[in-house]
């Protein structure tokens, strides 16, 4: 079995299908493209502009909130997607949904995890993306460029924070807060692989703490 389809077979054990969606919050979905290279799995990410008026200039996952139109979270994701950076929805081999996670606004934030090809070229909308970039998934798994930011507005615990110096453009990234948490989900999840760092939930069962974490903020709501 290749690593796309071993990849694949191990994400959908932890697929959540339509679990969460009665529950009564504002929803939003990100995808989290994923692509094999030389024999290793990477993901694509976004530099969000300096235009908008929520976390402008912030590392993301392409995605946003719900629109009425939208039939499920699968649908905001590959719409936002499109919108953001070109990627059509046909071209995206859609694998499951993770475990939503709540972000401090209370909004429920949905993880959808594709595939697409390798050779996919962005085009970013300048009005919501600066730039496009792609991380090997592994790096979300190691000490080397992770670090916590404590005491950061807003947030009630230590925040995950990795750097990452692009090799295409020469440019430094910082991966912080609600994405790199989503990025920290998906690589444990897909690499079957333990962090070199302290995350706070089981490694080979990291679903189970988030839905824990997940009603107990729904119920404080």
């Amino acid at each position: 079995m290749n690593i796309k389809a071993q990849t694949i077979a191990t994400l959908r054990q932890f697929d959540i299908g339509d679990k969460f969606a009665h529950l009564p919050l504002r929803k939003a979905a990100v995808l989290i493209p994923l692509f094999v290279k030389g024999e290793e799995l990477y993901t694509l990410m976004t530099l969000r502009s300096l235009e908008l008026r929520t976390s402008a200039g912030e590392v993301c996952f392409p995605g946003g909130k719900r629109d009425p139109s939208d039939r499920d979270d699968v649908e905001t994701a590959l719409r936002e997607a499109q919108e953001e950076i070109g990627l059509e929805p046909h071209n995206v081999e859609v694998v499951c949904k993770l475990i939503p996670v709540l972000n401090k606004s209370g909004l429920m934030v949905t993880p959808v995890v594709g595939f697409i090809d390798q050779d996919f070229s962005p085009s970013p909308n300048p009005a919501e993306v600066s730039a496009v970039f792609t991380v090997p998934l592994d790096l979300f798994t190691q000490v080397k460029n992770y670090s916590q930011l404590q005491d950061i507005t807003g947030f009630v615990a230590p925040v995950h924070f990795f750097d990452y110096m692009d090799p295409i453009s020469n440019t430094n990234y910082h991966i912080w807060g609600l994405t790199a948490v989503l990025a920290i989900i998906v690589a444990v999840c897909a690499l079957q692989k333990k962090t070199e760092f302290e995350v706070g939930f089981d490694f080979k069962d990291p679903l189970h703490f988030f839905e824990q974490n997940l009603l107990k903020r729904v119920s404080r709501l």
